[in-house]
């Protein structure tokens, strides 16, 4: 028993550590080719170490233009995902009404649609109403892509939430809009973390909704320019290319980290509704 145990354990320790190996070698590809200056295709230890490659990319039009078109995008449309979520699933969590199923199953059957089935329809609409290339517009359709499934989290963190503490805040003379704002949002940090790194990543790697709403260049957001260091007859600045993925990656790494704490926090309310 001990050793078909022992096996067993064995057995999974092995698969765990092929499955890091797999999401490994392709983070040490980006962090050694970006250092070497004789970069391919091949995971080495670099002969000599270099910057020649971050220094060639950092210029406004590679680098700087790019990046701060993907924060105001990504920023915005999280910012507008974020709210537009918290309002919509507030009376969901709190209110019950016949409706309340069919429109969660209405919300849930949009995350299941394909991005690529709608952009036809999307682009001949944003084509009247002169969003096309532009951000704000842009920004409107990252929104209302990751909002059905933004209102799902929301709602299932604001469950959590005990409604007897919204209703000492009623009796006290608050109304509805000033409990969600100075009792339950608080209180579901951990949602408003989740909701907004989640949003902000999957925006943030965009490339088909961007590539086919903005057409002038200068709008281009970073998950788009990228396409650019592949060039002509399969000739690829591999070197470039990783350098520039390490910079594309630090900012969903920075707001990873600002949010951490909240990330790990939990609900701890079971006090809250004693005595």
């Amino acid at each position: 028993m001990a050793r078909n145990r022992a096996s067993r354990r064995l057995a999974a320790d092995v698969s765990l550590l092929a499955v890091a190996a797999a999401f490994a070698v392709p983070l040490a590809w980006v962090l050694l080719s970006a250092v070497d200056p004789h970069a391919n295709l091949r995971v080495k230890v670099p002969g000599g170490l270099t910057l020649a490659n971050f220094h060639a990319i950092l210029t406004p039009d590679i680098t700087y233009t790019p990046l701060l078109n993907s924060l105001v995008l990504c920023g915005g449309a999280t910012a507008l995902t974020v709210g537009c979520a918290a309002l919509a699933a507030y009376p969901l969590s709190r209110f019950r009404s016949r409706l309340n199923r069919p429109f969660l199953l209405t919300i849930l059957f949009a995350t299941s649609l394909p991005i690529t089935a709608i952009m036809v329809p999307v682009y001949a609409l944003f084509v009247r109403v002169n969003l096309i290339d532009t951000l704000q517009g842009t920004i409107l359709f990252f929104a209302a892509s990751q909002l059905p499934f933004a209102i799902w989290l929301m709602k299932n963190f604001m469950d959590g939430v005990p409604t007897e503490l919204e209703e000492a805040a009623w009796t006290d003379g608050a109304s509805a809009a000033q409990s969600l704002v100075r009792i339950v949002l608080p209180l579901t940090g951990p949602g408003l973390a989740v909701v907004t790194v989640f949003s902000f990543v999957m925006m943030w790697g965009n490339f088909f909704v961007p590539f086919m709403l903005l057409l002038t260049p200068e709008q281009m957001p970073a998950s788009v320019s990228i396409n650019d260091f592949f060039g002509n007859r399969g000739m690829v600045a591999y070197g470039q290319l990783a350098a520039f993925s390490v910079i594309y990656s630090t900012p969903v790494i920075l707001l990873y980290v600002l949010v951490a704490r909240r990330l790990g926090g939990g609900f701890a309310l079971g006090g809250a509704v004693k005595g």
